[in-house]
């Protein structure tokens, strides 16, 4: 029997189809950071053209430092880190400041403003919310983990009542919540869509805001006559029905995440009580709409859910979203690189929601290691299309550790800190001292008065943002506040200090450019130190200007 010769047409699409699917399978298999970097670079014909080189290991050492941890690096740690000649020594940073306490402490703050747009406490203490936040995040708990707790928390079970804050501070107003459940977890803004389809985007439906209004529209906000805590009591019935202003049309919807299928109660469920609502007792019914929301939220076909998170931890390194702004997606403000966020949204869900492995694949990309430099005719470009570092300002907190990291403000608060421990603890107050999560709770709380008062000076209240504005007062602030000024005194060898006693002018430079701007000087800047030092009158006085001027530079205010 003879077999029929392959032809040659044949043998050629069929090793091409091979080729194909290896080199698919083959990219399929590169790290994420690199599949990352792989899309940026083939959005663009020219991006090699346009792209911004590496950054420095100085600019990268300043940049992680305030991403994952919230503040600048020591001038020691710095040092350290440019003598380092390892070739892995960018990933085995990353790798440590995740594992730093301080980098809870750094998530407790993002997400505190990401989820409540620094709201004043009402119910619950600020206190115990963001203690609740931070220990999830040293736990490293996933974030469908976290959402499905503070989602489903009524305020009835102490262990959960921090979490019940997103709705109880928000005195459980059901209009405020579908707004802001759409926005913060969704990234979609339908509060113009409650009395008609969007006007203005096609997209935001009448029903996808009553869709998310009816998973809450049973519950109410209940007072306990034993202990006067607010908690959430639901009844067993009641139904969602809406009528367009613009048509007059109406209709009615069973719970919904946007444009997946209703969620329609069980049979026989209405008027089904656990605990029945009265006066003394908030109800409890035997199925809870409410307690489905979280439910959803999380479930794996509700993609918007991961496409949101991600996009808002793009963000938070990148120093600009996927999608601008980071809650109006929708198909006329598409994400400028559609690929690349339905690459980290499904990787989000193939690593179950792990934030700090997500973060450090987004360390790790070039885009983000990028120079913040790029030629001037090409910087509009190379800014689209993450080809270069993005300034991002310093949120309130990052600039208020930073500062006082810097002048020393944060070595002395720990060191009183330490003393304070020896003297009452002499057995075991050493052993103590050298603990990692000690040593970031003991210097927080000797501290958190001041970094409050940036806070209350440089905060605004739209929640996470990427935008950026300064304003008169900011700038009084650093420049006549008693607080900076008081940094600024030598004592306790803070920098100040430290600088008094360097006596010639290239090591003094040194000193201050390493630990204001986390970066040895220029042989211009040694000369411009050199030169001031030589007129200046009072040499102490002139330490002062002296930092006082690098902390106020520009320079210091961005992440660059």
């Amino acid at each position: 029997m003879t077999h029929p010769r392959t032809s040659p047409i044949a043998l050629f699409s069929m090793a091409a189809f091979l080729w194909f699917a290896s080199a698919a399978l083959a990219a399929e298999q590169q790290p994420v950071h690199q599949r990352i970097d792989s899309l940026l670079a083939a959005s663009h014909p020219q991006f090699a053209s346009f792209a911004a080189s590496r950054c420095s290991d100085s600019e990268f050492h300043r940049r992680i430092h305030l991403d994952l941890v919230g503040r600048i690096p020591s001038a020691k740690e710095t040092r350290e880190f440019l003598d380092d000649d390892t070739s892995t020594k960018r990933e085995t940073l990353i790798d440590r400041l995740l594992a730093d306490p301080r980098h809870a402490r750094r998530m407790q703050y993002v997400f505190d403003e990401m989820l409540m747009a620094r709201m004043p406490a009402t119910n619950v203490p600020d206190a115990e919310w963001r203690n609740y936040l931070r220990q999830s995040f040293l736990a490293n708990k996933p974030w469908n983990q976290l959402v499905l707790e503070i989602l489903s928390a009524d305020g009835a079970d102490p262990q959960l009542r921090p979490a019940a804050r997103f709705y109880l501070d928000r005195n459980f107003d059901v209009d405020l919540l579908t707004r802001d459940i759409g926005r913060v977890f969704l990234g979609v803004d339908l509060e113009c869509a409650q009395c008609h389809d969007h006007p203005a985007i096609d997209t935001y439906l009448q029903q996808h805001y009553y869709g998310i209004n009816a998973f809450l529209s049973r519950s109410y906000l209940f007072t306990n006559p034993k202990n006067k805590q607010k908690q959430l009591g639901e009844k067993a019935e009641g139904d969602v029905k809406f009528t367009s202003v613009f048509t007059q049309e109406s209709s009615q919807t069973n719970p919904r995440m946007l444009d997946l299928p209703e969620i329609p109660d069980p049979s026989e469920s209405a008027k089904q009580y656990l605990v029945k609502p009265d006066k003394k007792s908030r109800g409890v019914p035997t199925y809870s709409r409410r307690l489905k929301l979280g439910q959803a939220m999380i479930a794996a076909d509700n993609i918007d859910f991961r496409r949101n998170i991600v996009n808002r931890l793009w963000a938070i390194m990148l120093g600009r979203g996927l999608v601008e702004p980071l809650d109006v997606r929708h198909e006329q403000n598409p994400p400028s690189h559609p690929a690349v966020l339905e690459l980290l949204a499904e990787e989000f869900l193939q690593h179950n929601y792990d934030i700090r492995w997500m973060l450090k694949q987004l360390a790790l990309t070039e885009a983000y290691q990028r120079s913040s430099y790029a030629a001037e005719e090409h910087r509009e470009t190379a800014a689209k299309n993450f080809a270069v570092g993005l300034l991002k300002p310093q949120s309130p907190e990052q600039l208020a550790w930073s500062i006082m990291q810097a002048t020393g403000a944060a070595d002395a608060a720990l060191a009183t800190k330490e003393a304070a421990l020896l003297k009452s603890d002499p057995k075991f107050g050493a052993g103590r001292t050298t603990h990692p999560l000690w040593r970031e709770e003991a210097l927080h709380d000797a501290l958190k008065a001041n970094v409050d008062q940036f806070a209350l000076k440089f905060a605004g209240q739209n929640g996470q943002t990427t935008s950026f504005g300064a304003t008169a007062n900011q700038a009084l602030f650093l420049m006549n506040g008693p607080l900076v000024d008081r940094w600024l005194l030598p004592g306790s060898n803070n920098l100040t200090d430290r600088l008094k006693k360097q006596t010639e002018p290239t090591a003094l430079a040194d000193e201050l450019y390493l630990s204001v701007l986390c970066r040895k000087p220029t042989v211009a800047e040694v000369a411009e130190v050199t030169e001031y030092f030589q007129t200046v009158g009072d040499r102490d006085a002139g330490i002062q200007e002296f930092v006082w001027a690098l902390l106020s530079s520009a320079e210091f205010r961005f992440n660059h």
